[in-house]
């Protein structure tokens, strides 16, 4: 992926207001990228591609990532 610059920052909705567990997501109209929010703009970020953030928001919402007992 090319060097994006994100913007439109958001934090987790399961974060629970604790800035030492954050994440936030940064969107442009092609990618979504998710940080650390403790690090703010120094964080390093995990990009994907938008149809890639639609796949992995899609299987999060079906829990294929949820751990077993």
């Amino acid at each position: 992926m090319n060097p994006v610059t994100f913007s439109h920052w958001r934090t987790s909705s399961y974060s629970s207001g604790d800035p030492n567990n954050c994440v936030e997501i940064g969107a442009t109209l092609d990618a979504r990228a998710v940080r650390d929010t403790k690090l703010g703009a120094e964080s390093p970020l995990l990009a994907f591609s938008a149809r890639q953030w639609r796949s992995f928001t899609a299987a999060t919402k079906a829990g294929r990532f949820r751990q077993r007992d």
